[in-house]
């Protein structure tokens, strides 16, 4: 089968086949397989998420929590 790239994706594409030292097919399979393990991952992480606790809105004020805990936490850092 022949799929037309984009030639700067392409090229992207070669140059990191390069890289590594293998061929362009070599480069794409190894594209797929690791597309394959992440969404092996989310689908396994999935159910721990929804098995994780109570369900909880993520509404704005959770939100503004969340951002003000972190602003803390990069404050506290930088001081040391």
């Amino acid at each position: 089968m022949t799929i037309t790239l984009d030639p700067e994706i392409e090229a992207r594409f070669r140059a990191c086949a390069d890289a590594a030292g293998i061929s362009l097919d070599a480069y794409v399979g190894r594209l797929l397989k690791a597309d394959d393990s992440a969404v092996d991952e989310l689908e396994g992480l999935a159910p721990e998420g929804l098995n994780s606790g109570e369900p909880m809105e993520a509404g704005p004020a959770y939100w503004e929590e969340k951002h003000r805990r972190l602003d803390a936490q990069l404050k506290r850092a930088d001081a040391h």
